[in-house]
């Protein structure tokens, strides 16, 4: 299933994302590493294609002429919608930084 990044919405269409092609859920863009199933961060250029120029904002339109729409299951790995992934991040910094004997609020 081919999945939009931002919001989850499937890609329908036949033909993989062109350059300018966004989300018909919420309008992100389609052609960025964060759909590409080469994206994969903590590799050198967080990018599995060794010839990919280095692309600086991962969300955002690119013209890389490496990039495949990845294939995800719902729900699955790989980024999360933001303010849920911010949350889960703040639960986990104040557990971790949490005084012994201090409740949880």
């Amino acid at each position: 299933m081919k999945l939009c990044h931002a919001c989850g919405a499937e890609w329908t269409e036949k033909d993989p994302p062109g350059f300018s092609a966004e989300c018909a859920g919420c309008r992100a863009p389609m052609h960025c590493c964060m759909n590409c199933k080469f994206y994969t961060p903590g590799h050198h250029n967080d990018c599995l294609e060794p010839e990919a120029e280095m692309v600086r904002d991962r969300q955002a339109q690119n013209r890389c002429d490496w990039f495949q729409l990845a294939d995800r299951r719902p729900g699955a790995g790989r980024p999360e919608p933001g303010a849920d992934r911010a949350a889960r991040a703040r639960a986990r910094l104040d557990e971790l930084f949490r005084k012994p004997g201090e409740k949880r609020p």
